[in-house]
């Protein structure tokens, strides 16, 4: 396994197959690099070089009972870069994912090291409701996955991707065991501390000014029924937020629609990445 020490000794787990443009996938709470699987495989096919990391606390990555929040995140993600010469990427982020890879481009991206970026179903510019933002998702709903993940995360981690992350709760919705299983898989390989933790970091950071600061192309991707992270309050405000943005809406797709729908997502991303 590849792995690289941070300056706080964390060791972060990471992939890097192949050559050509570095496209850096940023992956979702509570998952690991592995919920790429369909981006990484399709990509390395197109000639591109697919390096994607296991946040701290994630997947392979040491279980850290520090430093679980976005700045060090962006930090962890900015020390990987430098340690592989990462220059010209194109960095995309899915749901948590999409706010790490926000606050690494705000604030590492500039001398050429990012190209583009794209967010898919990403958490910018905040989630949690507040005076400041009024329509959000109320703390209590966080509280609840704060709650259940202490009590019993491994039944956590069977309802969401078997409910409302794939959409599978829908009437109609042909639930896919497997992928079920994979999320669940991916969520108890990490670590229960750096879990709770990230659950602030997710719905409580500002991204706002983050995401004003972008100079590059940002593609923002989003699924019309995504019922993880509601479109009306990330994605249509995010694509209002960044200078150079474009929005695409997909119609009754889930917030997982990298793995539901790639076929859909991952060409859409290579038009992007090649215009």
């Amino acid at each position: 396994m590849s792995m690289f020490t941070v300056k706080d000794g964390t060791e972060i787990f990471y992939k890097d197959w192949g050559k050509g443009q570095p496209l850096v996938f940023h992956h979702g709470w509570p998952l690991s690099a592995d919920d790429w699987d369909a981006q990484t495989m399709f990509f390395l096919s197109k000639g591109f070089r697919v390096i994607a990391h296991d946040r701290r606390g994630h997947g392979r990555s040491t279980q850290t009972v520090d430093g679980n929040e976005m700045d060090t995140y962006a930090a962890d993600v900015a020390a990987l870069m430098d340690h592989l010469g990462i220059e010209g990427a194109i960095h995309i982020g899915h749901s948590t994912g999409g706010g790490e890879a926000t606050r690494y481009v705000a604030r590492y991206g500039g001398g050429g090291r990012v190209a583009k970026a794209a967010l898919i179903g990403a958490v910018p510019p905040v989630m949690v409701k507040s005076d400041k933002n009024p329509t959000g998702t109320p703390l209590e709903a966080f509280d609840g996955y704060r709650a259940a993940l202490a009590a019993n995360r491994a039944q956590l981690y069977v309802d969401i991707p078997s409910g409302p992350f794939y959409s599978f709760n829908r009437p109609g919705a042909k639930a896919i065991q497997g992928v079920i299983d994979n999320w669940w898989r991916q969520g108890m390989m990490g670590g229960i501390k750096a879990q709770y933790d990230c659950i602030k970091a997710f719905s409580e950071t500002d991204f706002t000014e983050d995401l004003k600061k972008i100079e590059c192309p940002v593609f923002i991707m989003h699924g019309e029924d995504d019922q993880i992270v509601p479109i009306a309050d990330s994605a249509m405000l995010s694509s209002k937020l960044v200078k150079n943005g474009t929005l695409k809406v997909y119609p009754g797709l889930p917030h997982g629609m990298c793995t539901t729908h790639a076929d859909i997502v991952n060409e859409d991303l290579l038009a992007f990445i090649r215009k």
